[in-house]
């Protein structure tokens, strides 16, 4: 099989080249590098996306309608890869990769005329509100209430592990509408505005003692019934619509083979050899996701591969942490936020008068790397749901 680009994906790759050096800083290249999260903290991916949002790429996969582009899947491939090898910051998903692609598939004119401008903008910033404290994996047993009052849903109850909800403006939640024999049915899908009466946001520190995820908490929030997407008590479909793109609306393997590049510049030779063995696995990897773009560039909807993928991608991340952190040795277990790039503030830390660290940076970013990773095969829904997931598509009758 020949694998070549077009001359065609050559200019365009050439294009964002010419972008990039034009408009990505050093500093922001940079702060980039450091990031310990996957989550790049608010104002270094806000400040990035305007930029991207003036030149019309801020969300390439939405309808050219919507602010969209109207590129091929190569081009797409393309163009992530080119942000990441280039050390651009990655844009906060919830907006533009969750909640904008379930707005123009079930949302109504009216709503995405309101919500969708300013979500490309990056002028107003979302989360997402599915986790309770006894519902993550098994989210139809979610309890959060929501009772019809007029025109109004009247909200109450909690939502944990809310990422970024410290800075956003609105929340996409699921809410139980109703109690009915299959715990499916009764959910809604709800827009809700963080700066409503009633929303209280607590923060929930990481082991690597960032503040990146919440405890949000609805005491009868009032929400216009004009904020429900799709039907009262129909949410599940939206909710399973959303997960396919959470779980595989993006590329894993560009970031991974970054770190890997930066990882062997430092590395000791005796880990070569297992260097070399999760290089192969990120280019197995790699060519997946490439074959994964191209179903999705026909028409297709992301489905189980989106569960392969998100297992992949979080495992191999996870055992690249591991290589990451032993190459640090003993100067990685010292703690200094402030010579790496935290997915949000650090309570408690006071930086030292100087801005010299013990050891490189990339030190510095082993072990909070390898703690805010522990939890990518638990985020949107458990590596052991997307195999069950994976089961359940290749039994089928």
């Amino acid at each position: 099989m020949h694998l070549a680009w077009s001359s065609q994906d050559l200019a365009f790759r050439d294009e964002v080249r010419a972008f990039l050096a034009e408009n990505l800083d050093a500093e922001t290249r940079d702060a980039t590098a450091r990031m310990t999260s996957v989550y790049a903290p608010p104002p270094l991916s806000l400040a990035w996306q305007k930029k991207l949002h003036a030149r019309g790429w801020a969300a390439p996969a939405w309808p050219v309608e919507h602010g969209g582009t109207d590129w091929t899947a190569s081009q797409r491939y393309i163009f992530t890869r080119e942000l990441t090898e280039a050390g651009a910051p990655p844009l906060s998903p919830m907006g533009l990769g969750m909640c904008g692609p379930v707005l123009i598939g079930h949302g109504t004119r009216a709503q995405q005329v309101r919500f969708l401008p300013p979500m490309l903008a990056g002028t107003e910033l979302w989360c997402q509100g599915y986790s309770e404290t006894e519902s993550g994996s098994d989210l139809a047993s979610l309890r959060m209430k929501a009772e019809r009052a007029g025109e109004h849903l009247i909200v109450t109850g909690r939502k944990l592990w809310t990422t970024h909800a410290n800075y956003a403006d609105w929340i996409f939640a699921l809410v139980r509408t109703s109690t009915l024999e299959k715990p499916q049915l009764g959910i809604t899908f709800l827009l809700i505005d963080m700066k409503s009466p009633g929303v209280s946001v607590r923060p929930i520190l990481s082991l690597s003692g960032e503040h990146v995820q919440n405890e949000v908490t609805f005491d009868a929030v009032s929400v216009p019934l004009e904020n429900v997407v799709g039907q009262i008590d129909h949410g599940w479909t939206v909710a399973k619509y959303l997960m396919e793109f959470e779980r595989g609306g993006s590329l894993y393997a560009p970031s991974i083979l970054a770190r890997l590049k930066s990882l062997r510049r430092h590395a000791p030779p005796a880990m070569r050899p297992r260097l070399a063995a999760i290089a192969a696995d990120i280019a197995t990897m790699d060519a997946l996701e490439l074959s994964f773009m191209a179903r999705l560039s026909h028409g297709a909807a992301p489905g189980p591969m989106a569960s392969a993928l998100k297992v992949l991608g979080t495992e191999l991340s996870q055992r690249l942490t591991e290589l990451e952190l032993e190459a640090g040795g003993l100067e990685a277990g010292v703690f200094q936020p402030h010579m790496v790039t935290p997915g949000g503030p650090v309570p408690g830390f006071t930086p030292p008068n100087h801005h010299q660290g013990i050891g490189p940076p990339t030190t510095a970013y082993a072990m909070p790397k390898y703690l805010n990773d522990r939890a990518g095969s638990i985020y949107a829904g458990t590596n052991e749901i997307q195999r069950n997931i994976l089961w359940q598509a290749l039994n089928r009758p």
